[in-house]
């Protein structure tokens, strides 16, 4: 098992920032390729970012290249996300998730790869 716990989460104008993090625990976090994604009320889960489990690759969204970055530190079994530039559309509860790293990377943004989902936290963009 592996428990993951999101925080970072806030009320923000837009064009603000803020920086999600996302702490791990129970298993070896660097046997887990990660990923963030988001909800926003009466829409469906979408993708934001993945990385994989040496922090070599990174995906992203195409809503949110550019703006958004993901990152992880191994040593302290925590992601990232570093949120630029926000948008109202950015508005969403975003889920930390983790991906066993015997997954193809190529399964970056299927959401039903990911084993193991935080509780998540808010992020709302005020216009």
């Amino acid at each position: 098992q592996v428990q993951l716990v999101e925080s970072g989460g806030g009320l923000v104008q837009a064009g603000g920032s803020l920086r999600l993090s996302c702490a791990a625990s129970g298993r070896t976090f660097s046997n887990y390729a990660m990923g963030w994604f988001r909800q926003a009320p009466g829409l469906e889960r979408e993708f934001v970012a993945a990385i994989s489990w040496g922090g070599g690759s990174t995906y992203y969204a195409d809503s949110v290249k550019g703006r958004f970055t993901i990152s992880r530190d191994n040593a302290k079994n925590t992601v990232y996300l570093q949120m630029n530039s926000l948008i109202p559309e950015d508005t969403a509860v975003y889920y930390c998730a983790a991906r066993d790293k015997a997954y193809s990377n190529s399964y970056y943004s299927h959401g039903s790869a990911y084993a193991y989902w935080g509780q998540g936290t808010q992020v709302t963009v005020s216009s």
